[in-house]
């Protein structure tokens, strides 16, 4: 039999707020067991960013990584973002380990091409995730801590989204561990409408076509569920989106 893991997914909103934040990780201190945080940090990297005069550009809701860009974000997610968290946790008693992609070669990346004419720059499309390394890692008591950053082999960083990030990797510990993921962000779950508390509490395949045929699930919501869904087709025992004060899986949305 399987042990269990949680692999949590935390949004930039919530680990760029003090208020949010400090609750959050005394939460996730508290879960039972194995466990992964996965976090992000865009905007952040977008103020820190302005600081230094370099302008930020989103096609779509999605960053183009120039050169400048991608230094602030590794300055950002990998030092600022990460180290915090860390210490954070660490102050909760949890052995923490902040890591990019590159270190000890967890995830491998490639650099995204043009899509429909738009060079994102550096920003990449994952390959492959060393799920062994990880366990590894794991089963020695260390809970990762994994940054939106990845490499290419060859010496290049590459800014990679966080949902795709966590995703993948509860994809590759599934053949070890069984996997719950869970995505937290600043709404109670997937909503049927504008009311934050017009919660949809399971949404199957089907159901995700037609939310979005229809148009209640649009934006950012789509790619975080179509990582949710690719997830549980990969052998992960469940997905949930919820708010972060509810890492406990208990309420929000459950992907099936």
């Amino acid at each position: 039999m399987k042990q269990k893991i949680a692999i949590v997914k935390v949004g930039g909103a919530v680990v760029e707020d003090e208020q949010q934040l400090a609750p959050l990780l005394k939460d996730f201190a508290a879960i039972v067991g194995k466990k992964v945080l996965v976090h992000g940090g865009g905007r952040s990297a977008t103020k820190i960013a302005a600081m230094l005069g370099i302008e930020s550009r989103m096609v779509n809701g999605r960053r183009i990584t120039d050169k400048a860009m991608l230094d602030v974000a590794t300055m950002v997610y990998g030092g600022l973002v990460n180290k915090k968290i860390v210490a954070g946790l660490q102050a909760q008693g949890v052995n923490a380990l902040g890591l990019s992609g590159a270190d000890m070669n967890v995830i491998l990346s490639h650099k995204r091409p043009l899509k429909d004419g738009i060079d994102f720059g550096y920003v990449g499309d994952i390959d492959f995730v060393n799920g062994n390394s990880l366990r590894k890692i794991i089963e020695e008591g260390i809970v990762p801590v994994l940054l939106p950053l990845t490499h290419d082999g060859n010496g290049n960083i590459l800014n990679t989204n966080a949902d795709t990030i966590a995703a993948e990797t509860a994809k590759a510990l599934a053949p070890f561990f069984d996997v719950r993921l869970i995505y937290c962000f600043e709404k109670k779950g997937v909503l049927a409408s504008n009311n934050d508390d017009d919660v949809i509490p399971v949404i199957t395949h089907d159901d995700f076509i037609h939310y979005v045929n229809s148009g209640r699930i649009a934006g950012g919501m789509i790619p975080k569920l179509e990582n949710a869904f690719a997830a549980i087709a990969a052998g992960v025992t469940e997905v949930i989106i919820t708010h972060s004060t509810s890492i406990d899986g208990m309420h929000g949305t459950t992907i099936r």
